[in-house]
């Protein structure tokens, strides 16, 4: 449990990091004159750096675990946080931003893996206490940049240079207990075939079926989510006219929700089965979704803390469902679907600025409204055997972990 909690600790301060860029997006806006494409834009390039690299290095250290790497990463976000502090143009801001996306690429791959290793038989528990730790982190960046960085300017982004500094010790920790955590992993796997309690291998079907649906899961939820992150502010300040410290303070308590959220939703999938768990989040808030641009500021605070506190529910269900389908390629899945949350979201960022430039902004909570219908394609993911996990799926070829 102290990995994991260390674990947490350090995606907190990665994700801290990396929420101060939407946080600071009303003073990059003011300081360069930008629009919402050029906002969307920002969002996309951050993104798409994070999401590219993921994937490439979960199957590199799938094959050859490399438990510094995080390390690595960090120093990425250190220099392009600094960056970005800096930057005195459009183009400036987009490499500092690659950089943090760069340093994100890095990370999430081993330290999914060190948090499924670590995590025993409670797999719901420990994706959730890793996650939690990367939604508590997102949500504390609108509070610092009400705090700090609005009051201070855009350089004082360099004083959180210290986060990177103290996350780049801790995972120099965990690191170091590699060796030992998946020594212990391997027993527990030796143990259970040992008994006859295996993973039976999954249909080749079976998983690109179960891919694509999770896939197109994932991002229905984050091109939601990042309707929030990237233009909720600027809607708060449109619509009922708030000031910027407290249209943040407003998404610091959305956010706060998505950790709550992630948290509940691990604890609950361990209990009442992943499926379930996926079922709730991706219908459950559509009634709150149709409602939300049609009520006051007051239902609007509250609605927008419902629906993210079911939405963020499901994250960690997918994700132990995606490594229940490829139990071993842990890496690879782990960047995978953390590079998923980059890139993804990235891309519907970029097409909902441009629905904002076009419309204005309340026309995109108008149309992502219906986003949570495309949950219906939960229906096609392999249904979970008594112990949980998706069925292997009859009479085709098993698909190699």
């Amino acid at each position: 449990m102290v990995v994991l909690a260390v674990l947490g600790l350090t995606h907190l301060l990665n994700d801290l990091m990396q929420s101060l860029i939407p946080a600071t997006y009303p003073i990059l806006k003011e300081a360069y004159a930008l629009d919402f494409v050029q906002i969307g834009m920002i969002t996309m390039t951050f993104q798409i750096a994070g999401a590219l690299l993921q994937p490439l290095i979960g199957m590199v250290t799938d094959r050859r675990p490399a438990p510094y790497s995080p390390v690595v990463g960090m120093m990425f976000t250190l220099s392009g946080l600094v960056s970005l502090a800096f930057a005195e143009s459009y183009l400036g801001i987009l490499v500092s931003v690659t950089l943090i996306g760069i340093g994100s690429s890095i990370f999430h791959p081993e330290a999914t893996r060190m948090a499924r290793y670590a995590a025993g038989k409670r797999q719901g528990l420990a994706q959730g206490i890793f996650q939690v730790g990367g939604q508590a982190g997102g949500a504390l960046g609108p509070v610092f940049a009400a705090l700090i960085i609005v009051p201070w300017g855009q350089p004082s982004l360099a004083w959180f240079a210290v986060c990177a500094l103290v996350a780049m010790l801790l995972l120099a920790w965990i690191g170091s207990k590699q060796r030992q955590i998946s020594a212990e992993f391997m027993a527990r796997r030796a143990a259970a075939r040992a008994t006859g309690v295996q993973p039976v291998p999954h249909a080749r079907m079976t998983i690109v079926i179960g891919l694509f649906v999770l896939t197109a899961l994932m991002f229905t939820k984050n091109a939601y989510s990042e309707s929030f992150r990237s233009f909720y502010i600027f809607y708060l300040m449109e619509r009922f006219g708030l000031s910027i410290p407290s249209a943040q303070m407003m998404l610091f308590v959305f956010l706060v929700a998505a950790a709550v959220g992630v948290l509940i939703g691990g604890i609950v999938g361990d209990r009442i089965g992943r499926h379930r768990i996926i079922w709730i989040s991706v219908l459950g808030p559509l009634p709150l979704t149709l409602l939300l641009p049609h009520v006051d500021l007051f239902w609007t605070g509250v609605l927008t803390i419902l629906i993210n506190l079911i939405m963020a529910s499901a994250f960690a269900s997918i994700l132990i469902f995606a490594m229940d389908l490829l139990p071993n390629r842990i890496g690879m899945i782990g960047g995978l679907f953390y590079g998923l949350n980059f890139g993804l979201g990235g891309i519907a960022a970029a097409l909902l600025g441009g629905l904002a430039d076009r419309y204005g902004v309340e026309a995109v909570y108008q149309v992502c409204a219906f986003l949570p219908l495309a949950g219906l394609l939960a229906w096609f993911l392999p249904k979970p055997t008594e112990d949980g996990a998706p069925e292997s799926g009859a009479g085709a070829k098993p698909a190699g972990g």
